[in-house]
């Protein structure tokens, strides 16, 4: 069975794409993370996203695999590097290039074939798996996205400026939503949930619900 969850950035999709994929003993494959890795390594490589040739021998040499729901890059573990405010800002820039959107719509493609799949992006039940079993679409308002994401990187000891985070968000979704290449919009089947005023259980038990419904 494959599930895409889709959404903009600080919709709780992750979150909730993770606990569905645990409760229901799926694999989780979060693709942002993989633009997130792809925007990371160039800058670990110290490559500008606008030199083509350099980008595309990069590419080439990289490969995505996937073992009880950990994502790895060239057999390395994924962590919290890639989730800093400036690989956000630069993942966001990366995912407008065609190369890039090509190279890993074709991995995320190949690691679907892969058993029980959620798969949770921006792009996944328009573009990446269009003939998935069931299509969620998770959104809250830029408020409560941009408060989630502050929350987030205190956990995670980053500092972090929620006036700033909002702003990005914004510009992000503004981005994300406009661009040529796979913009961010809803299925024209996918189920739409605003998780603004919901608790991530709630948010859990309604998609549980509907994917135990899909299944009788």
């Amino acid at each position: 069975m494959k599930i895409a969850i889709d959404g903009p950035a600080g919709s709780g999709k992750s979150t909730v794409a993770k606990m569905l994929a645990e409760r229901l003993g799926f694999t989780y494959v979060d693709t942002g993370a993989m633009y997130r890795a792809v925007a990371w390594k160039l800058k670990q490589h110290d490559i500008d996203p606008d030199n083509t040739d350099a980008l595309r021998e990069l590419l080439e040499n990289t490969q995505f695999s996937i073992s009880d729901s950990v994502l790895c890059m060239d057999g390395r573990k994924i962590g919290d590097e890639i989730r800093t405010p400036e690989i956000s800002r630069l993942s966001s820039d990366v995912a407008k290039i065609a190369e890039v959107r090509h190279f890993l719509t074709a991995e995320q493609r190949r690691i679907a074939e892969k058993g029980n799949v959620i798969m949770e992006g921006r792009d996944i039940g328009t573009v990446v798996i269009p003939d998935a079993d069931l299509k969620f679409f998770i959104t809250a308002s830029p408020e409560e996205r941009a408060r989630r994401r502050y929350e987030q990187l205190k956990r995670l000891g980053i500092e972090a400026n929620y006036d700033r985070i909002l702003n990005e968000l914004i510009q992000r979704d503004r981005n994300d939503s406009s661009r040529e290449i796979a913009p961010l919009k809803p299925a024209k089947d996918a189920i739409i949930i605003d998780t603004t005023n919901m608790t991530i259980d709630e948010v859990l038990d309604l998609l549980v619900r509907k994917v135990r419904d899909k299944g009788t």
